[in-house]
């Protein structure tokens, strides 16, 4: 097991809530995330504020986390490749077990496969990994600039939010044949008479 830095703004001590079950603090805290948390398209860039209102309650297995992450997501737009910004609000809960319960868990047969478990560590909570199983769900799959975006031409690529009535004409290739007989005639010369 690693050990946390109890400095970080993503660790959180536990200490005073000992192993009372029953016993609970809240916290409101804005912390600096370290990683950029997403996909290529949208993500909570590294550095982005996230605002944490958390409340953290002593069980008998460890402590259980619940509360919320709101962070601004930042990305293109899938229709149209402007870049955009979107409020994201996760909500978190998750229980960290107690390092000797760990142990338990993992004595009665229970594998990693089976159960991902977070554990204190010396009474110390990382949020780091609990913010990105969070965050990445809350985060839109398609984002839009707006919900009546209509994107890009498919011919040009100019985005038609700029022109409304952009088109092109378009001339199904199987008819460019038929087009010499809708063009004007030309008059042909007269015969001409043998003398």
């Amino acid at each position: 097991m690693t050990r946390l830095d109890p400095r970080s703004p993503l660790v959180v001590d536990t200490t005073e809530l000992s192993r009372r079950a029953g016993s609970m603090r809240t916290l409101s805290r804005t912390v600096e995330f370290p990683d950029n948390v997403g996909t290529e398209v949208i993500s909570v860039p590294a550095g982005s504020p996230v605002e944490l209102e958390l409340r953290l309650e002593s069980v008998m297995e460890g402590v259980l986390v619940t509360g919320s992450a709101d962070a601004l997501a930042a990305g293109l737009c899938v229709r149209c490749l402007e870049p955009l910004t979107q409020r994201v609000s996760a909500p978190v809960q998750e229980l960290f077990v107690h390092a000797d319960r760990a142990v338990h868990n993992r004595e009665i047969g229970a594998t990693e496969e089976d159960t991902e478990e977070y554990v204190l560590v010396d009474d110390l909570i990382d949020l780091a990994p609990v913010l990105v199983d969070a965050l990445v769900p809350a985060l839109p799959f398609q984002p839009v600039c707006r919900a009546d975006c209509p994107g890009l031409c498919p011919q040009c690529g100019q985005p038609l939010a700029d022109d409304p009535g952009h088109s092109h004409e378009t001339l199904d290739p199987r008819w460019s044949a038929l087009t010499h007989l809708a063009s004007p005639a030309q008059p042909e010369d007269p015969p001409t008479k043998g003398t």
